[in-house]
């Protein structure tokens, strides 16, 4: 339901939606536009912005729905990240893993909601220990082949299966040509 992707260093932070600039005819209508910024502490800090855009209407009442329109503390209880190391170090290997989690639980995440998108900036250095995982990873980041799925977790029967909302690969990622 949703593509796309693009790695970033910003200069100064803001919103990344806010640096967009739309020119639409009138009745003309943007689709659906989820981004992550995931902000990554380093020296120098680093940001993986990943733009997901709908290819068809969200559903109404659907797990997709709620989450958009729900609270901050809601959207935390149900944003899901499920990395994997699929080439690397065994050590980078074990400390990351593989089983999803809630990343609205595990650091610190803010929403910003308009009509037409929805952007999550993800603090990754708000907590010590995805601090000490992501210092890790990115000691050995030129070397890694790492996919990241972004999904929402569901808590009904009537809200199975679960889907993933995006994903993007990380291949050897070289982060002095950023």
């Amino acid at each position: 339901m949703l593509t796309g992707s693009k790695s970033i260093k910003p200069k100064i932070k803001l919103h990344c939606i806010q640096s967009l600039k739309f020119s639409l005819k009138q009745g003309n209508t943007l689709p659906f536009v989820l981004m992550i910024n995931l902000e990554i502490p380093a020296k120098p800090n680093y940001s993986l912005v990943l733009y997901y855009v709908a290819d068809r209407p969200v559903n109404n009442d659907s797990l997709l729905e709620k989450f958009l329109d729900g609270t901050d503390a809601f959207r935390d209880s149900i944003f899901k990240l499920k990395p994997s190391i699929v080439e690397g170090y065994w050590m980078v290997k074990h400390a990351v893993g593989t089983k999803a989690f809630l990343l609205g639980k595990a650091v610190s995440c803010k929403y910003f909601r308009q009509d037409n998108f929805l952007e999550i900036d993800v603090d990754i250095g708000s907590s010590s220990v995805a601090r000490s995982v992501i210092g890790l990873v990115l000691g050995y980041v030129t070397s890694l082949v790492v996919d990241l799925a972004i999904l929402i977790e569901a808590n009904e029967e009537a809200e199975l299966p679960e889907y993933i909302l995006g994903s993007v690969r990380l291949n050897r990622v070289r982060t002095n040509s950023l």
